[in-house]
């Protein structure tokens, strides 16, 4: 399948009163053309940063890509002066954030939020910046478009709002759109609406979707292939099928395990104990060793390199060395 972004050994830091924050530490992976790639973990494990990396706001200073490449359609974005950037962001590669409160702006119509990015980007009339907007409105399900441009944020409902951020990301119909926690703010009600939302628009105008959730509910309705990041690094990648069923690293098993099952009424819930390592000064190893029931010495000094489970599957555990597997053998 055609790619059209691939992240290369990407190295994000903060500097802060304390020290440098390793935020995200060698991430790699690749989006295929018309799929969606949703990354997962649990809080403060470098999702947001990483995305945010992607579309070059992480605010410098304190932040800074120390290294690594963001190709898009073969072009590195981290190479980009601010300017390039800028004709960039809202026309090929789209963001929506997660509270759709706080992205759109109280004191400006609906209408005027929605055609503003076309106008500047596609340089269209009014009147036909006013047809497409009308024509977004109806695409992700707001009623009465014509009479709805007149009104401001504050008279929609969060699930109405949360609609009109995702119509404004796609208004210069870019080829890749960043959901960074779409659904967090909303009912379960309404975020189903969101999800059926993104199935459609991705049907429809084949745009390529990278979805920032810790909620695996929400990656087993929409994404295609799943990347699990802890600790500023993404430490197993698979399908949608391979992640859920034949989960590789233990951490990945933790998350699936600590997520409630109806069809398992019976079954207690496994937290995961512990807490993540200190980005300050992160571990030489395996960043989980602290929290892994099957840790060994190696983990704690080398951080494993990847393993192919199959051709779309990866992780980066040593317990997929032939030494550990035959000394597990002997235990089980």
């Amino acid at each position: 399948m055609e790619k059209i972004l691939e992240v290369e050994n990407l190295h994000v830091t903060f500097n802060t009163y304390g020290g440098t924050v390793q935020a995200v530490r060698g991430v790699d992976f690749h989006l295929n053309k018309g799929e969606t790639l949703a990354i997962v973990g649990e809080s403060g494990c470098g999702k947001s940063v990483t995305s945010n990396a992607i579309m070059r706001l992480i605010p410098d200073p304190p932040g800074k890509i120390t290294n690594g490449a963001i190709l898009f359609k073969g072009k590195d974005l981290a190479k980009y002066s601010e300017k390039k950037m800028r004709s960039i962001r809202g026309v090929d590669i789209s963001m929506i954030f997660q509270d759709p409160m706080t992205a759109l702006n109280p004191t400006l119509t609906i209408g005027t939020q929605l055609m503003e990015g076309l106008r500047a980007h596609r340089k269209v009339s009014g009147n036909k910046a006013k047809e497409k907007a009308i024509e977004m409105m109806d695409l992700v399900g707001i009623s009465n478009p014509e009479e709805r441009l007149k009104q401001y944020p504050h008279q929609f409902s969060g699930g109405m709002r949360q609609r009109i951020v995702i119509a404004i990301a796609l208004i210069c119909e870019p080829d890749l759109l960043i959901a960074d926690e779409p659904t967090t703010a909303l009912d379960v009600t309404i975020q189903a609406q969101i999800l059926e939302l993104f199935e459609k628009i991705q049907e429809s105008t084949g745009v390529s979707i990278i979805l920032i959730t810790h909620d695996l509910g929400v990656v087993a309705k929409i994404a295609d292939r799943i990347a699990v990041m802890y600790a500023g690094k993404i430490i197993e990648t698979g399908t949608k099928r391979e992640i859920f069923y034949d989960p590789q690293h233990p951490y990945t098993k933790g998350l699936l395990n600590s997520v409630p099952r109806l069809d398992l009424k019976e079954e207690r819930l496994t937290p995961i104990d512990g807490t993540p390592p200190d980005l300050f000064s992160p571990p030489a190893g395996c960043p989980f060793t602290a929290r892994c029931p099957f840790a060994m010495e190696v983990c704690n000094k080398v951080y494993p390199a990847d393993s192919e489970i199959t051709g779309s599957h990866k992780v980066n555990c040593w317990l997929q060395d032939e030494r550990a597997k035959q000394l597990l053998a002997t235990i089980i």
